[in-house]
């Protein structure tokens, strides 16, 4: 079965306060308890601090956004004259491009440099604007590295969202290893076999609008112009979160491979189960394990290879809350 945790551990870059360093304006840090005690094992950090890197002391002046929150400015807060806003922007482009070998980041939330939304943002009278931004650091690294799976760590401790952003960081390490052995039109026709039903669960629309893409590739089409075209478009499209209705349409076509498997009573148990979980009695990993059950003793080729069924490592346990 297509497993994750036989391979390396994907890199994921973060936010330096997270992972304990001392270097937020007030001399402090943010650790956090669920990166440093549920996501460690499974992923190597690279933090950063871009408002160290670009040279501002700690403790140091805090800092803000401050003037159109599509384009805000960074300036301190005691010294409005300081604009950091270029220095934090060519910082966030210089790691785009440096940091080549991460299959994620998570960001410190509502920070002036990192925040990825909802970052307060100063009028000149000095009260926030009604609209927020985004920090100045994330905005640059973000619109350069539009398909890497990026979130705020306050967010992840939604478990939904927790699931499908790991979900993202693995599919996106998964591709670069088919890059790494060289795209081909088999390779990429492959990949796209594995992640057909976790594309189901999370955007039914972009599972049929990539189906076509591929469906229609002509021997002429090259494969490296289409491969990072299709791949884009997934990661896009895989950062719609599943639910438990589009979860319950995938676990029915999986069963559907045993119809002419199981005895009549296995076929109850298992619709039962799809329907508990539909209506919110059991999370996810319930259905999901007798699935896999009867896979182990009716192997199917073309499911074993799922990434739907294993996105992540199991002990994440990150089906046991969704």
């Amino acid at each position: 079965m297509h497993d994750p945790a036989t391979h390396h551990k994907p890199r994921i870059a973060i936010s330096a306060c997270l992972t304990g360093h001392s270097v937020r304006y007030n001399g402090g840090h943010k650790a956090s308890d669920l990166c440093r005690t549920q996501l460690e094992e499974h992923f190597e950090w690279t933090p950063v601090c871009p408002e160290v890197a670009i040279g501002l002391g700690v403790p140091r002046d805090p800092i803000r956004l401050v003037g159109n929150p599509d384009h805000p400015e960074v300036v301190g807060t005691r010294n409005p004259g300081m604009d950091l806003t270029g220095p934090l922007r060519t910082y966030g482009e210089q790691m785009a491009n440096e940091l080549d070998d991460i299959c994620g980041y998570i960001f410190m939330q509502k920070s002036p440099s990192c925040g990825l939304e909802r970052v307060k943002v100063y009028q000149d009278n000095g009260h926030p604007a009604f609209h927020s931004g985004r920090g100045a650091y994330a905005q640059a690294f973000c619109e350069r590295r539009p398909d890497l799976p990026v979130e705020e760590e306050g967010r992840l401790h939604d478990p939904v969202l927790r699931e499908n952003f790991i979900s993202r960081v693995y599919a996106y390490a998964d591709w670069q290893r088919v890059l790494a052995e060289g795209l081909n039109r088999g390779a990429l026709v492959n990949f796209h076999s594995r992640y057909k039903y976790l594309l189901m669960a999370n955007n039914p629309q972009a599972y049929r609008t990539l189906g076509r893409m591929l469906g229609t590739l002509s021997k002429d089409d090259d494969p490296l112009v289409v491969g990072p075209q299709y791949f884009s478009e997934l990661m896009q499209a895989l950062r719609r979160c599943a639910s438990r209705g589009t979860h319950s349409n995938v676990l029915q076509h999986l069963s559907g491979y045993f119809k002419d498997a199981l005895t009549p009573s296995d076929k109850s148990e298992l619709q039962e189960l799809i329907g508990q979980y539909q209506q919110g009695v059991v999370p996810l990993v319930v259905p999901l394990t007798l699935l896999k059950h009867h896979l182990r003793n009716h192997p199917d080729p073309y499911l074993q290879q799922q990434a739907y069924l294993q996105p992540h490592p199991e002990s994440l346990g990150l089906r046991n809350a969704v």
